[in-house]
């Protein structure tokens, strides 16, 4: 996620992955931790923390888009591209679900 948005604010980040803030947290320690985020006040904002990720963690890249590739081909084998389409359509419809059902 922080490689297609880099600077995102926690909050934002913990809505888009679908993960409570505590959760993340101790993520993102241990990611910080490892020398992958780093963690930056907003100038504009003193409240908001951005997390950016470091140059060991751009290095990384092209490693990660390998091993994801790898996995989709895996968990995706003998799905034409319109059941693929049609597959992740509907999780996105459950995920827009769960989250009207959390705002409630």
């Amino acid at each position: 996620m922080l490689w297609q948005e880099d600077g995102i604010p926690i909050r934002s980040l913990s809505t888009k992955c679908g993960l409570a803030i505590t959760s993340l947290t101790t993520m993102l320690e241990r990611m910080e931790n490892q020398g992958l985020i780093s963690r930056v006040q907003s100038e504009t904002d003193k409240r908001k923390t951005l997390l950016f990720l470091t140059e060991k963690a751009h290095a990384l890249k092209g490693e990660y888009d390998s091993v994801s590739d790898e996995m989709g081909s895996i968990y995706y084998k003998g799905f034409s591209e319109e059941e693929i389409t049609r597959f992740e359509e509907c999780l996105d419809r459950i995920r827009k679900n769960l989250e009207e059902w959390q705002k409630s």
